[in-house]
């Protein structure tokens, strides 16, 4: 009788396996500013990539370590394989990948890169994000041109840096902006910096509103920064001034509907252009990585970057439908 209970034990084991290979896929996908129209298009396609490959996403929004944390935990408790994430500091790294591991969920960023205590990129986490300095080069050889195409005399000219120092890739963005300028010929003096406390429109308005108080000796201003957002809130503190479309050139970085909206407006506005990136990619195709990830146990590449596209109100009608 020894050998059909062992059958029957080893028939049981065998069913065990299956049922939990069969197990429903659940991915997070967690993002530090839930209400920032960037990552309410990433979510939106990560979605997209959930119903196409038939897996669970889990949004969650994490502002704080604290909420992260928690986070990760609340996924592990509903029984996720793994998460994507844009986490609130990227030098809580070593933190998510401690916790990660911990309760057996795979894990990739997106957007910013984590890094560990040394500041180094963890190259265990797979990443997807873009080349903040060649971004930023973009943007400032966009705004060198528009100045061209005007007539402007860089020295009569001032530039606004709204700056969030504190994020590796916000730095890299507006410092190859920076780069370029000086290269076409833009006066180093004339680069006027804001640092901003948040990544939000408000948060750009409070720092720009203080810089062209301090430089109120231009009457013309080109503005850049981390996002969308940045040189929106640069935009709206130069109409304040009186300086509209024909007095600021602004380009952004996301493509985002903050930029649509902008574009959208019969009359044009200082908010020139914007170097779109990727959301569909960027949500998509990192949750479908993670999916592949947890069912074929195919890792994704450890470094993927996404390039740009300076879009403006000319061109946008065209890159939004082909971009996503």
């Amino acid at each position: 009788m020894k050998i059909p209970v062992l059958a029957a034990a080893v028939a049981s084991t065998a069913l065990s396996f299956a049922v939990q290979a069969a197990d429903p896929v659940k991915i997070g996908f967690l993002v530090k500013q839930a209400e920032e129209p960037w990552f309410q298009d990433e979510w939106r396609h990560a979605e997209q990539a959930a119903k196409d490959k038939g897996f669970t996403l889990v949004k969650i929004g994490v502002p704080n370590g604290e909420k992260m944390m928690a986070a990760i935990d609340n996924l592990a408790a509903q029984k996720a394989q793994g998460f994507v994430i844009c986490a609130p500091d990227v030098k809580l790294g070593a933190a998510v990948e401690r916790q990660a591991k911990r309760q057996n969920l795979k894990v990739m960023s997106v957007d910013d890169r984590l890094v560990n205590g040394a500041g180094k990129p963890i190259a265990s986490i797979p990443h997807m994000g873009i080349s903040g300095y060649e971004i930023g080069r973009q943007v400032g050889q966009g705004l060198a041109e528009e100045m061209k195409a005007r007539g402007w005399n860089p020295a009569e000219v001032g530039a606004l840096r709204v700056a969030y120092d504190q994020l590796p890739t916000a730095k890299e963005r507006t410092q190859g902006a920076v780069d370029a300028l000086k290269e076409a010929g833009f006066p180093v003096a004339n680069i006027v910096d804001a640092p901003q406390t948040r990544t939000d429109t408000e948060s750009a308005f409070n720092a720009a509103n203080i810089a062209l108080t301090k430089q109120a000796r231009f009457k013309r201003w080109v503005a850049f920064g981390l996002n969308d957002e940045a040189v929106l809130g640069a935009v709206r503190a130069a109409e304040g001034r009186g300086l509209r479309a024909d007095s600021m050139i602004g380009i952004g970085i996301g493509g985002s509907k903050t930029a649509l909206n902008e574009f959208a407006k019969p009359v044009a506005t200082g908010f020139y252009g914007t170097v779109q990136i990727s959301p569909k990619r960027h949500g998509y195709e990192t949750a479908a990585m993670v999916y592949q990830w947890i069912t074929a146990n195919q890792a994704p590449a450890p470094v993927t970057l996404t390039k740009g596209q300076l879009m403006t109100r000319k061109n946008q009608a065209e890159l939004t439908k082909a971009g996503g």
